[in-house]
């Protein structure tokens, strides 16, 4: 494959501008021009970094279990400094909005909102009416919120992860949005973009069950089972439409539970996000997904922890 050739499919799999691409690559977009056009030739350290973004958005990148182990570590470091971050969020009024809109905004525009985070802010925080979005994007901030506070009380009395939840959290999520809201779905679909196949609808209950019955179960590895339980309810698929938000906010009890803060997962990197889940369901190998997942809890504890 050619430079040009790999910049192009790299543009096509990141969805990267090509100046953001340029950013990445760490050099100027008359550069990575040149390259694209073959009017020049990356030196071997640009190549090297070129080769190293492939990978990362093609999937192939390999995680090594000691560096994932390592990172694993100190993400569970930073928790030994806090006593009991669900608390602690909800005693800082500042550190709890900030959560909400972070969660509400990214989680949202992964699956097509096109609030901006300030529309999303002035909407959740000053039950702002926005007359040039539609309702239904308002709908859904304000239900994403809902269920959020739904979420934090559910963990802070210590109540079991189950399906009364999960088809809780869907009947606010689309509360006055879809017809079905709370409910399994009851026919097929497919996951867009994507060739995973979901589960037959009339297997959803029980696959459910069997979910929600291995998430009672506790494992040391607190990472990767929510890895697991996260790429496997996504797969299956159980509602017609708000899978991904569902997914996202079990991921954040699932985190809460563990004394770790809410794992932003920012929507400029869901095609990164998207890449490491596919090869989580279907290569059997989700390292890359639990690298991903550190990350985004790294992001929550800097605004716990009230990092600039």
């Amino acid at each position: 494959m050619t430079t040009r050739e790999k910049l192009k499919l790299l543009q096509n799999l990141s969805g990267l501008t090509q100046a953001e691409l340029a950013g990445r690559l760490g050099v100027t977009f008359a550069a990575l021009n040149r390259w694209m056009n073959e009017k020049a030739v990356p030196r071997k350290g640009a190549a090297a970094r070129i080769d190293e973004l492939y990978k990362e958005y093609s999937g192939e990148k390999q995680i090594s279990e000691t560096v994932l182990g390592a990172k694993k570590k100190f993400v569970l470091r930073k928790r030994d400094s806090h006593k009991n971050a669900l608390k602690e969020i909800l005693a800082n009024p500042d550190i709890k909005d900030e959560f909400w809109v972070a969660l509400t905004y990214h989680s949202n525009r992964i699956e097509g909102n096109t609030l901006s985070e300030n529309e999303t802010a002035a909407i959740l925080l000053h039950n702002a009416i926005l007359p040039d979005k539609s309702l239904v994007e308002q709908l859904e901030a304000k239900n994403h919120q809902a269920a959020l506070e739904y979420l934090f009380s559910w963990v802070l009395a210590k109540k079991p992860l189950n399906q009364e939840l999960i088809l809780k959290l869907h009947g606010i999520l689309m509360n006055a949005v879809q017809s079905d809201a709370g409910a399994y779905r009851r026919h097929a679909v497919r996951i867009l973009g994507s060739y995973v196949p979901t589960a037959n609808y009339q297997k959803v209950p029980n696959l459910m069950k069997k979910l929600t019955s291995d998430l009672a179960r506790d494992q040391k590895d607190t990472i990767a089972r929510v890895a697991s339980v996260h790429s496997r309810l996504e797969q299956i698929h159980p509602f017609s439409d708000g899978n991904g938000r569902v997914g996202r906010l079990l991921m954040q009890a699932m985190l809460l539970k563990k004394n770790l803060p809410p794992a932003i997962i920012r929507q400029e990197k869901r095609r990164l996000y998207y890449v490491y889940l596919s090869k989580a369901q279907t290569k059997m190998d989700q390292s890359s997904l639990e690298d991903f997942i550190c990350d985004a809890i790294l992001e929550g504890f800097k605004i716990l922890e009230r990092e600039e």
